[in-house]
C-alpha cells in the first residue's frame, strides 16, 4: 500500500506541476525504502575522477530554492565522502534531473449481504449476497537522477537513480533528513562494482 505518501487531487494539472517540486521535499521518506538503480560506462576509469562541479542545469534544477539547496548540499556531502573535491576545472560534471510519475492502486473489500431466496426468486431457497467496494489510491512517485559526466568526453559515465512516493506534508526537518538519506542511498551504488 502507498498510504504514507498520498498526493491528494494529483490529477489536477496544477498539482501535477507542483508534484515535481514536492517530490524533493521528501523523496526519501522513512515510511519505506528508496528504490535505487544505476547504470555506467564499462569503459570508464573511475579511479581517475577526483574533482567535480555542478552543471548549470543542476544549479537551476526546476524545484523550489529551499529544496534545490538541500539537494545540492546532500550531493556535495556524498561527493566528499567518495573522495571528490570541488574544482573550477573538474574531472566530472554532476548533472541532476527530477521526474514525477502518476500511479494508482486499487483495494477491493467485500461486505456481507443477507439471506435471499429461493428458486426462481420466489422463496423457499437460501443464498448469500455480497457487495464489493473498490477504493482507488492515486499517488505520485518522484525520481531523482544523478549523472556524472566525464568533462573531457562530455559523456555520462555513471547514473544513479532513486525513486520514492511523495510526502507533501513533510516538515522542514524531515525534508532535510529525507533528502540527505535518499542521496546517500543513491551514492551507495558508486563507484560501480565491475
Amino acid at each position: 500500500m502507498h498510504n504514507c505518501f498520498i498526493l491528494k487531487d494529483s490529477l489536477n494539472p496544477f498539482i501535477m506541476k507542483k508534484s515535481i517540486f514536492i517530490f524533493l521535499i521528501a523523496v526519501m521518506a522513512s515510511c519505506s525504502s528508496v528504490q535505487t538503480s544505476y547504470d555506467y560506462d564499462k569503459q570508464a576509469d573511475f579511479s581517475k575522477y577526483k574533482t567535480y562541479a555542478f552543471t548549470q542545469d543542476a544549479l537551476n534544477l526546476p524545484v523550489d530554492q529551499l529544496n534545490r539547496d538541500r539537494i545540492l548540499r546532500a550531493v556535495d556531502t556524498e561527493m566528499a565522502a567518495k573522495g571528490f573535491s570541488k574544482s573550477d576545472n573538474p574531472d566530472v560534471l554532476v548533472d541532476l534531473q527530477v521526474k514525477a510519475k502518476q500511479e494508482m492502486d486499487a483495494t477491493a473489500t467485500n461486505t456481507g449481504g443477507g439471506m435471499y431466496g429461493g428458486r426462481y426468486g420466489f422463496g423457499g431457497g437460501y443464498g448469500y449476497g455480497t457487495t464489493t467496494h473498490i477504493d482507488y489510491n492515486q499517488y505520485t512517485v518522484g525520481s531523482l537522477f544523478i549523472n556524472l559526466v566525464d568533462k573531457s568526453t562530455e559523456k555520462i559515465v555513471w547514473q544513479g537513480r532513486g525513486s520514492k512516493t511523495i510526502d507533501e506534508d513533510a516538515s522542514p526537518t524531515q525534508r532535510d533528513t529525507n533528502i540527505n538519506n535518499g542521496v546517500k542511498q543513491i551514492f551507495t551504488l558508486y563507484p560501480p562494482k565491475k
